[in-house]
């Protein structure tokens, strides 16, 4: 097992996205971030059905990091209860993974 892992992010769209990962890649607690600038969520909230356009952000760092990268991005997101979800990753190619720790623990 890898002690990568790659949190998943909804945001309201994709200037809070790119502010997100601007900012968690600057502090260096993500080496980096992939935005998917639309997609559609339904959902519930508050009992009623919803449908919203949202933007998906990806941050890809280590297990270890997870709790600070979480705080981060609660302190810069809209929504009162945002979708952060840690993804383990299996298995990354050793260069990737070698250029992802060095960028978040330089």
């Amino acid at each position: 097992m890898s002690d990568i892992i790659f949190i998943y992010v909804t945001c309201k769209d994709t200037r809070e996205a790119e502010t997100i990962a601007r900012a968690v890649v600057e502090k260096k607690l993500a080496a980096c971030a992939n935005i998917f600038p639309t997609m559609k969520s339904v959902y519930k909230w508050e009992g009623q059905l919803r449908m919203d356009g949202e933007a998906v952000l990806i941050l890809k760092t280590t297990k270890d990091k997870f709790k600070v990268v979480e705080e981060a991005v609660k302190s810069l997101h809209s929504y009162d209860v945002p979708c952060i979800a840690a993804l383990d990753i299996a298995n990354v190619n050793d260069a990737y993974r070698s250029w992802l720790l060095g960028e978040i623990q330089q």
